[in-house]
């Protein structure tokens, strides 16, 4: 099998040849990366045929799950995205023990008075803040309970108490009663997901994808009934699948930052973005920048604010390339746009 069979299964298993609902692209791609959470509304709206921000924010939840990492996911994957023995890094801050701000006590009442008012409807941040405040909460306590990268408002996420409102402001809600499962259960199941719906891959792939080592990764492959193909001298493996295999790349597709196909993979062994634009895409400051693909390979980057859509080449392509990619950003955002082409 060659590398260009190897991509157009990858793309229609992410569901970017025949959209899906949004909660069926979520559970399938292990919940979308939700740093900045309108990367994951697009990543969600080129996959989705039911795509709407009311609808993103009524059916799915968002939360720290992979890699420690803000994800939004359906509120049915609670067991499996916040299994038992989750590893991951947690400041002190981020856990409901004592810090050098707070007791533990004291960390622990205003946990309790925090998931308290959120099921009474009090769900926005600085809501909730004040009331603590009027509770009597300290300046230093707040530093701690409201800590602007997690704080305890992290640590009841991360006990599955209280979850992200799918929003840009910031407010929660209360997590609907679950079970967590068993890590080696839940981590079979997440990599079940990843190899039908991420493969064909490599072991190497998926260890950069869940943060596990090559090992670890192997012993849950050993649970998996997986098939294998080898292509360039790598062994890759997927489960089947219920969607055609055999669908053709699609011409233009705008990536969203973070985007699942981006993330999936090892970056330096990417099938998609060439080596020498690898920069352009993931920056020295950990950002992942929405990619334009081209024929299935990462042509460019682009950046749209306001009205203005800026797509930046990273290479020379021909008019009938320029064609496709205006055709398909005329297509994704229809609200009269003003469009800008550069080459790097």
């Amino acid at each position: 099998m060659q590398a260009e069979e190897i991509k157009a299964m990858r793309l229609t298993r992410q569901h970017l040849v025949s959209p899906v609902t949004m909660r069926q692209t979520a559970h399938d791609l292990c919940g979308v990366q939700a740093q900045f959470l309108s990367n994951a509304m697009h990543a969600l709206r080129i996959r989705s045929g039911d795509f709407s921000e009311e609808l993103a924010r009524e059916g799915l939840i968002k939360s720290w799950t992979l890699r420690g990492t803000m994800h939004v996911f359906g509120p049915e994957d609670l067991p499996v995205l916040l299994h038992e023995g989750r590893r991951h890094f947690l400041r002190p801050c981020d856990t409901l023990e004592a810090d050098e701000m707070i007791s533990r006590e004291r960390k622990a009442y205003f946990a309790d008075l925090i998931v308290s008012q959120i099921k009474q409807g009090r769900s926005e941040r600085e809501e909730l803040r004040e009331i603590c405040i009027s509770h009597g909460m300290t300046e230093a306590e707040g530093e701690s309970v409201f800590n602007a990268w997690g704080g305890t408002i992290r640590a009841l996420c991360e006990a599955g108490r209280i979850c992200h409102v799918t929003q840009e402001k910031k407010a929660f809600r209360p997590c609907p009663d679950f079970v967590p499962l068993d890590r080696e259960t839940a981590c079979v199941e997440l990599l079940r997901r990843y190899f039908t719906h991420y493969g064909p891959a490599t072991v190497r792939d998926a260890a950069y994808f869940f943060g596990e080592t090559q090992k670890q990764i192997k012993s849950w492959m050993d649970q998996l009934p997986l098939q294998t193909i080898n292509a360039d001298e790598k062994n890759f493996y997927f489960l089947p699948c219920e969607e055609d295999d055999t669908a053709d790349i699609p011409e233009c597709v705008f990536l969203a930052g973070f985007d699942p196909l981006m993330l999936g993979y090892e970056k330096k062994e990417s099938l998609f973005l060439p080596q020498e634009y690898l920069r352009g895409i993931f920056n020295l400051a950990g950002i992942v920048m929405p990619a334009v693909l081209l024929h299935g390979t990462v042509a460019g980057r682009w950046k749209k604010s306001g009205k203005k859509l800026n797509i930046t080449l990273f290479k020379l392509v021909g008019t009938d390339e320029i064609r496709l990619i205006e055709e398909k950003a005329y297509a994704l955002w229809d609200d009269g746009i003003r469009l800008a082409i550069t080459f790097a």
